[in-house]
């Protein structure tokens, strides 16, 4: 009896020693790389949107020519050659006769009731004064402008061809000789350039084969400059015609990497100072206001 209650108890024993399976007396423990993460919450704050930096203004270039009708320019071998480079506006027309109320078109959007050559004091107003306000440097260059000043130079530079000397009755010092433009291409380039050449350059008074042997050597230093190069506008226009009815007159436009073509687009003096007010951010001025601007001839590099 005594030896059977001994092996009872010996078997009570070793089943309570039984180890239990692991999962079921050891709780899991978390570690970072196990626990769940909580969602991050909104905060209402956003990262804002950075201002799109603006394009640096164009370089705008215009060289006026003087008393040629389209046909003839192009009869003329350095103007044909430019104008099967570059882009030609066939329907381009001037605005008047003579000369001055052509040139104030262009730089005012008005001929001011002006159907003459003589000179008249106007009020400040035009592009000239448009850039001053805006801030944005300019130059007018006078081919054979001398010490004289822009009043008294001689023969041949011609006071009728310089618009901006009559803008508030005098001169600003933003018109200067041509002698600066070499130095100004290679330096610090204006983003307005305007060049009146004199009267034999501009084939008033010397043959057009002789005035565009000269247009063509100044377009040449003109489009080696670094501002023409970075996505500046050469304008090329002629005054008015040659005594046709329609004033019909060429208009050559240079743009680095545009494709030279024709364009039968309807366009005048008007559009030209449009153009020049929408590539640099100025407000057009009067009959310009209505004018069929060019800037889309230019749109797929804007």
């Amino acid at each position: 009896m005594g030896r059977v209650l001994a092996c009872a108890l010996a078997l009570v024993v070793a089943a309570g020693c039984t180890s239990a399976p692991v999962a079921e007396r050891v709780a899991p423990i978390e570690t970072p790389l196990t626990r769940a993460e909580p969602a991050p919450r909104a905060t209402g704050a956003s990262t804002p949107t950075p201002a799109p930096t603006p394009k640096p203004l164009a370089h705008v270039f215009v060289v006026v020519m003087e008393n040629t009708g389209l046909d003839r320019a192009l009869r003329a071998k350095s103007i044909g050659g430019l104008a099967s480079r570059y882009i030609l506006a066939t329907n381009y027309r001037a605005v008047g006769r003579p000369s001055l109320p052509n040139y104030l078109a262009m730089t005012s959007g008005s001929t001011h009731d002006i159907t003459d050559d003589r000179y008249h004091a106007l009020p400040v107003t035009g592009i000239g004064a448009q850039l001053d306000a805006a801030g944005v440097p300019w130059r007018a260059y006078m081919d054979g402008m001398t010490a004289a000043g822009c009043m008294r130079s001689p023969y041949p530079y011609a006071l009728k061809h310089n618009p901006f000397a009559y803008y508030g009755g005098a001169c600003p010092s933003n018109v200067v000789p041509l002698d600066a433009l070499d130095a100004d291409l290679a330096g610090a380039t204006p983003h307005f350039v305007w060049i009146t050449p004199d009267l034999c350059h501009d084939a008033h008074d010397c043959p057009i084969e002789q005035a565009g042997e000269w247009l063509d050597g100044l377009v040449t230093r003109i489009t080696a400059s670094q501002a023409w190069r970075d996505g500046g506008v050469l304008f090329i226009a002629w005054d008015e015609g040659d005594g046709g009815d329609a004033n019909l007159v060429p208009l050559i436009i240079a743009r680095r990497g545009e494709t030279a073509r024709q364009v039968a687009t309807a366009y005048d003096h008007y559009s030209l100072l449009a153009t020049i007010e929408d590539l640099l951010r100025l407000p057009r001025l009067g009959a310009a206001k209505d004018a069929t601007s060019m800037v889309e001839l230019l749109a797929a590099r804007d």
